[in-house]
This record gives structure tokens, C-alpha cells and sequence, in this order.
């Protein structure tokens, strides 16, 4: 597949975007990382403070290894930083922290998308992993490309969930930013001055799940064209 024309010309676009995307949030982080807040706390303390006054004291919040590995674990009900996060009091750091806690504030909330996004987790994982190579084997197996096979079918159905988990990821992710741009004015964590650096490193953030819930769409359009269950052209 990956010498096929049609999904070089499919991806390609793709594949750009993403570089591209990965390249702002590093650049971004970077840049806003040599900007101290005035209000001098740290990205942790910023978390704290948020969850404390949202009535999620019980959340922990602790430091973790990996460059910008920040999550919210739903199901241990802990926000874990990564380091240059969890100890800096820099404008990206706390933009980042806020960001992960507006995630914690949408499962205290029961935020619905949240919910949708964690029913599907397990599935995508096992999609993500095993759908394509089921889709490949199953297109061999059939002795021709555009001939629909039982075992391809299956790989597009689990591909298919973690196509769906992307596209679910966008509005949760939009929606914590939303949160943490905010919050961080409302509790005095940032002022309106610092406004533009949390923008830029949040919105580059953002565009890294657009280009990957773009990459897995256009991936998952190409088998379906390959398989004959969509049309590149009259036949």
C-alpha cells in the first residue's frame, strides 16, 4: 500500500500537515516556555488551584516522565504533567496544566462526549492495532485488491471505531481548551495580557488531533476505494 500512487497522492497532504503541526506545538511550547507568568505558580499549582475550585480536590495531580506526556487518566482519576509542565511557572506551561484540567472538569461534569470518548477507547486501541493489517491480509487472501473479503470487512469495522475515536477526540479536546482559556483569567492564574501565548500554544496542540483524525480518515477512504466499497472513478 504504502507504494501504491494513490495513497501516496491520498496521504501526502496529510503527512504535511501533520509535520507541520508537530512543528508549531514544539516551536510554540518552546517559545512561550521562556515566558514567566506574573503570577509566579507553577503548572501544577495552576492545575490544583482549578480542580480545588471546581470541587475536584480528590484528583491528584503528579509529575510524569516524557516531553509534553501531560493526560488526564479518567479512570485512576489522576492528571499527570510532564515535568517541564508539572515545576514551570512559564505562560505555556500553566496554559497546558489548565488545558488537561478542563479534561478532569468534563468527567466531574459528566460532560457527554467524555463519556462517548471512553466507551470507545478500548475498541480504538484494539482497531487502531489490529485493522489494518486484518484489511491487508483479508485483500490478499482474496486473491485481488478490489475483491470484498469477510476478514477485510471485519478490519474496516475496527479501523472504522478508530476513525470514530478520532473524530470524538476533536470536540473534547476543543471543549478543555475552551475551559482552560477560561479559567485561567477567571481565577487569576493569567491575565488578559498573557492571553496570546496560552493561544498559541493551545490552538498549535489542537491542530495535531485535526491532522490525525485527518490522517486515519483519509487511510480508512483509501481502503475503502481499494475494496471496491467506494468509487474512484465509473466503472
Amino acid at each position: 500500500m504504502f507504494f501504491d500512487p494513490l495513497y501516496l497522492i491520498m496521504t501526502a497532504p496529510v503527512l504535511l500537515l501533520s509535520l507541520w503541526a508537530s512543528w508549531r506545538v514544539k516551536s510554540n511550547f518552546e517559545k512561550y516556555s521562556r515566558v514567566r507568568s506574573y503570577s509566579g505558580i507553577t503548572g501544577a499549582e495552576a492545575a490544583r488551584r482549578i480542580l480545588q475550585a471546581n470541587g475536584l480536590g480528590h484528583v491528584a495531580v503528579e509529575e510524569t516522565q516524557g516531553w509534553l506526556s501531560d493526560h488526564y487518566s479518567p479512570n485512576e482519576r489522576v492528571l499527570r504533567l510532564s515535568a517541564d509542565v508539572y515545576n514551570s511557572d512559564s505562560v505555556a506551561a500553566i496554559g497546558v496544566a489548565a488545558h488537561e484540567a478542563g479534561h478532569a472538569i468534563q468527567h466531574g461534569t459528566r460532560y457527554s462526549i467524555m463519556g462517548l470518548w471512553q466507551a470507545l477507547a478500548k475498541p480504538a486501541a484494539i482497531g487502531s492495532n489490529i485493522g489494518i493489517w486484518l484489511i491487508v491480509i483479508g485483500m490478499f487472501m482474496s486473491g485481488a485488491a478490489t475483491k470484498i473479503n469477510g476478514m477485510a470487512i471485519a478490519g474496516v469495522i475496527l479501523f472504522g471505531i478508530a476513525v470514530l475515536f478520532q473524530i470524538v477526540t476533536l470536540p473534547l479536546e476543543f471543549n478543555a481548551s475552551a475551559r482552560a482559556k477560561k479559567l485561567i483569567y477567571e481565577y487569576g492564574i493569567l491575565g488578559r495580557e498573557e492571553a496570546y501565548g496560552v493561544e498559541k500554544v493551545l490552538g498549535a496542540a489542537a491542530m495535531t488531533y485535526v491532522a490525525a483524525a485527518l490522517s486515519s480518515i483519509t487511510t480508512l477512504l483509501y481502503f475503502l476505494i481499494r475494496m471496491g466499497l467506494l468509487s474512484s472513478s465509473d466503472d
